[in-house]
């Protein structure tokens, strides 16, 4: 028994190996079936996170590291199993084909079962709850701390000498500046800011602007957002304690509050106290108005802001004025008009401004009125209201003046997007002698444009905004209440939980925008009403039946961002409107009332939550702008709805309805509008849309219409749809005339090519089906005025132009500004052949992320030579051995002479940028070098391309582990005893770089008299020290904060 026992045990050892090997033979079949179900499986979830990279890309956030590295991982997987199953379908036999290759099945097997292994770790292993980077990065200190013109006047610079020594004296924490008004205390405490800085005295400056109605959420984010601080805490009290752990961790910050009108606690902010400042070398600096907040807010040390003397207003006066004030009579009235502004800055600005270009009768005009006008408000006010009144009644038109009190309806410094006064506008009945809502539009950016020339608004912190100085919107006020029933209530961004018990019969204007206002009164009594501002409001659920009952004259009317879940029977009374916005209320379901305002000229349901536009809407025949963008639950319009919009202007439609002509789901005997409707628009001039299908588009039309403005996105997938929106947000350069393809421009009608694909600025191709050559379009679409083409995943092309198949007979894309070419792995070369002179001849931005396949280089000489204006290149993300090669250039041909910025990244198998000798004057005007994670390279340039770099002001090189100098030797050439000389490099960082010993290979000397920055971390080798550069400046070696703005402009901000 022991024997057989033995022999049994022997046995086993001896089958469990084989059986292993024979289950590879034995289930060959079920391993690939079930390799391609993985493959399937993980290909879904790599689309699915690749989607969400790109959109996080496309809104210029950061991915994690990890999650690019999942991608590409998940990427090789997918291909080496499908490269696997390829082979297997070639199903090998031996034996003359009489029975299956064992021995190539078992070695297919074991690789799917190995291969099976590793795809299901990537799919199991990691769930992504984000694909972002959540990095915060400090707030840009110029921008922030920008003093603007300051003025150092006697008054200021007392001032400024009085904070300064302040600042450097070791007992003193808490610092205020004092003084009414106007008088210029934000800019001096900013200009301090940016002293303070300069001298070191502090390595962070934050700031926040407290206002009359302080919101303790809204100042904590602030204050943090300039230390990078993430406040993620639910509770005031939680934010506090950490942004105060964050202030004294940091050491040596100035926390600048600004416009303090009452006493607040330090500590529910999360401000350290007395002690805890000069723990950690930090102090306060706050203005206030008001002499006694000083000494409520504890400040060891208040300063206070006087007026201007007399000589130091008339300097300023007559700047702004822009006047010499020869004649003697001239100069009396002007100095006399100047002493009535009170040494006030703010008022002497407006004032000079606003008479600048009179004459001599109405500046003594001016002058008898401002000697006569009577102080209308209390303490130190009455001479601002005076100024501001006069400036105001010296606007050229209404025009202006009605949309300066427009501005004051808005919360205390806020932007304020000129879109909107001009919607607004149009509702009160200006811009009237405007022929069109695009000519509506111009003058009201010239208005715009003049009031901010009038010192009487700002410019915006976004694009297309203005702000208010809160002096001369409390100006606004007073002047719009002067008027008989023409006051406005304002209580915009004031936390009230209550509609006002104020009676409100007498006012014009109300604005309660950005409160917290949870109900609305039954009745609305305001007779005299033409404009009513309820937006932001967030806890408003419903309007009551009879709010609109009483009598009114309202023309505007905004309740955007509330939840209310319907609109009440009384609407259909608000005959006289003209405007309405019903933007992102997403419970509203039925709007069919709105076809009873008949006057209505302007209507907005941005991000609304219907999902019929109902056939009332058809009513509106005098309906000039219809704004449904994002409107995403719209699946229906009926037909002659649109159609019946007689005087329709402008649609917006993005990221909104798309499914043009085709049948209602659901409801087979009713179709949807057709395309048609909206060519038989004849006052259409602006029109943003989506077609689900080129099918959409009706074969033939019965006249061609010449949209002003247009934006069409041609495109089944819903993901690109939403991308067309953030591209139209995020272009550096806006363009009027734009198209979004997943097609080819053949599969697009005549009359389509015609009216859109000739006359478009902008293309874009996602996943174009069939698209093969990029000339094939230009000939087909005649794509003279193109000026921006951005290319993504377009599969089938290989080569994105190609002169040898098809040969143009004149230059191409001549008028070309920007390409973009983004993660299309098949692409092998940008151009083949030869361009006709003239071509790309206008192009100043190439972009290629993301194009694997481009394996020698990026820039061959044939596509070289006509980039003669280029000015941005970027490349991310490639396996090109070279960026340029100029080999077929002539000796002594000039080329990237314009060529400012360049940007390399990730770029795994470049070993040089340039890789012939250089050609004269190349480089020669490149301002900024980035380059970042480009593991073979070892130097940047030779010896005679640096010579070249003469304009280079910024080189940033990171994570390029091979890079053991930056400046290399050109073959067989020795340097003794030269000079590099950078005379414009002011910033160099360099990071991450293992091997890197040296600047340059031989024993120049270098010369960069401009250096003002150094940042060397993490070059363990790298031991050249500041005064190795020679610089004529102070090199600051490792500044943190300056190093993070270095980055965020360099790498965050394109």
């Amino acid at each position: 028994m022991e024997i057989v026992s033995f022999v049994l045990r022997v046995g086993e050892l001896l089958w469990t190996p084989v059986k292993r090997h024979l289950v590879y033979l034995v289930h060959y079949k079920s391993h690939m079936q079930s390799l391609e179900v993985l493959v399937e499986k993980l290909e879904a979830m790599q689309n699915d996170y690749q989607r969400e990279v790109d959109t996080a890309r496309m809104n210029g956030d950061k991915v994690k590291s990890e999650v690019q590295k999942w991608l590409k991982d998940a990427d090789n997987a997918i291909i080496h199993a499908k490269r696997l199953n390829n082979e297997a379908r070639e199903d090998k036999t031996c034996l003359g084909g009489c029975c299956p290759n064992l021995k190539w099945r078992y070695s297919l097997s074991k690789r799917a079962v190995k291969e099976a292994e590793e795809m299901n770790k990537l799919k199991e292993e990691k769930r992504f709850e984000t694909v972002l980077l959540q990095v915060l990065r400090p707030i840009e200190f110029e921008s922030t701390m920008s003093a603007g013109d300051f003025e150092a006047f006697e008054a200021t610079r007392q001032a400024m000498d009085g904070v300064m020594k302040a600042l450097k004296d070791n007992n003193v924490t808490v610092i205020a500046v004092h003084g009414m008004g106007g008088i210029g205390k934000t800019t001096l405490v900013k200009h301090v800011g940016l002293q303070a800085c300069k001298d070191k005295l502090f390595d962070h400056v934050i700031m926040a602007v407290i206002s009359q109605n302080p919101n303790l959420v809204k100042i904590q984010q602030q204050l943090a957002e300039m230390l990078a601080l993430n406040l993620n805490e639910q509770t005031e009290i939680a934010r506090a304690a950490r942004l105060k752990e964050r202030i004294m961790r940091g050491k040596k910050i100035l926390i600048i509050l600004d416009d303090i009108w009452k006493t607040i606690d330090l500590s529910l902010i999360g401000i350290p106290d007395h002690y805890e400042l000069q723990n950690c070398n930090s102090k306060v600096l706050l203005t206030t108005r008001i002499w006694n907040i000083c000494h409520t807010m504890k400040s060891q040390k208040k300063i206070h802001l006087d007026i201007l003397s007399k000589e130091d207003s008339w300097a300023l006066f007559v700047k702004k004025a822009n006047m010499s004030f020869q004649s003697t009579n001239f100069y009396d009235t002007a100095r006399k008009v100047a002493r009535e502004c009170g040494g006030l800055p703010i008022a002497l600005i407006a004032v000079a401004r606003a008479l600048g270009d009179k004459d001599l009768e109405e500046w003594r005009e001016a002058a008898r009125r401002l000697e006569m006008s009577q102080t209308t408000n209390l303490d130190d006010e009455g001479d601002v209201f005076r100024c501001i009144k006069l400036s105001y009644d010296y606007l050229k038109d209404n025009d202006a003046k009605s949309c300066f009190l427009l501005c004051c309806l808005f919360p205390e410094d806020s932007d304020i997007q000129i879109e909107d006064l001009l919607k607004y506008g149009i509702g009160k009945g200006l811009f009237r002698d405007a022929n069109s809502m695009q000519d509506a539009r111009r003058t009201a950016h010239l208005v715009a444009k003049y009031l901010k020339a009038c010192s009487l608004v700002l410019n915006g912190e976004q694009d297309g905004c203005v702000r208010m100085h809160d002096v001369i919107r409390d100006m606004a006020i007073l002047i719009a209440s002067s008027g008989d029933g023409q006051g406005f209530f304002v209580k915009a961004g004031c936390h009230l939980k209550d509609w006002p018990m104020n009676s409100l019969e007498d006012y014009s204007a109300i604005s309660l925008m950005g409160n917290e206002i949870c109900n609305l009164p039954d009745e609305l009594v305001c007779p005299k009403l033409q404009i009513l501002l309820l937006q932001s409001n967030f806890r408003v659920e419903e309007i009551p039946e009879d709010f609109f009952q009483s009598p009114n004259a309202l023309r505007v009317f905004d309740i955007s961002s509330t939840e209310i879940s319907s609109l009440p029977s009384s609407f259909n009374l608000l005959t006289k409107l003209q405007t309405l916005h019903l933007d992102r209320c997403q419970s509203i379901m039925d709007v069919s009332i709105l076809g009873e305002l008949k006057k209505l000229e302007v209507l907005s349901l941005r991000e609304s939550g219907i999902e019929e536009l109902p056939e009332e809407i058809g009513h509106l025949t005098n309906l000039r702008m219809l704004d449904l963008t994002m409107s995403t639950y719209i699946a229906t319009i009926p037909s002659n709805v649109i159609s019946r919009l007689s005087k329709l202007e402008e649609l917006y439609m993005q990221q909104s309805f798309a499914d043009w002509g085709k049948k209602v789901e659901g409801e087979d005997d009713k179709t949807n509008a057709s395309f048609d409707e909206l060519i038989s628009l004849c006052y259409l001039n602006i029109l943003k849309v989506d077609i689900s299908d080129a099918e959409c588009l009706p074969k033939n039309v019965g006249f061609l219409r010449n949209w002003v403005n247009f934006d069409i996105c041609i495109s089944r997938d819903l993901f690109y749809r939403s991308v067309n929106v953030q591209l139209s947000k995020n272009t550096i350069t806006p363009y009027s005339r734009a198209l979004l393809l997943d097609t080819t421009i053949n599969k697009l009608p005549d009359w389509f090519n015609s009216t859109v694909t000739e006359r478009v600025e902008k293309i874009i191709y996602m996943e174009a089906r069939s698209l093969t050559d990029i000339l094939v379009e230009d000939g087909h679409g005649k794509l003279h005025g193109l000026k921006f083409l951005h290319l993504q995943e377009c599969r089938e092309m290989v080569t994105l132009m190609n002169t040898v198949t098809r040969v143009p007979n004149k230059p191409v894309f001549e008028s070309l500004e920007e390409l973009h070419v983004f993660y299309w792995d098949c692409l092998q070369q940008l151009c083949v052949g030869e361009l006709l002179p003239g071509s790309l001849g206008n192009l100043k931005i190439l972009e290629v992320e993301q194009c694997e396949g481009v394996a020698d280089a990026l820039v061959p000489s044939n596509l070289l030579r006509r980039l003669q204006n280029l000015e941005v290149l970027i490349v991310c993300g490639a396996d090109m051995v070279y960026i340029f090669r100029s080999q077929g250039l002539e000796q002594g041909e000039t080329v990237l002479t314009k060529l400012r910025e360049m940007k390399l990244e990730n770029l795994p198998e470049l070993t040089n940028i340039w890789n012939d000798p250089a050609q004269p004057a190349m480089f020669h005007n490149l301002r900024i070098l980035t380059i970042s994670k480009c593991k073979k390279l070892k130097s940047l340039f030779t010896f005679d391309i640096v010579q070249c770099l003469l304009q280079l002001e910024e080189l940033w090189v990171d994570k390029c582990h091979s890079l053991d100098q930056l400046f290399g030797l050109s073959e067989g050439l020795v340097v003794q005893d030269s000079e590099i000389i950078f005379p414009q490099l002011k910033n160099l960082a360099l990071q991450s770089l293992p091997t890197l010993t040296s600047i340059f290979a031989g024993k120049a000397r270098l010369l960069c008299p401009s250096l003002e920055y150094l940042h060397v971390l993490d070059c363990p080798k790298f031991l050249t020290s500041t005064s190795d550069f020679r610089s004529q400046m102070q090199v600051q070696l490792n500044n943190e904060q300056h190093f993070l703005l270095l980055r965020k402009r360099l790498w965050e901000q394109r």
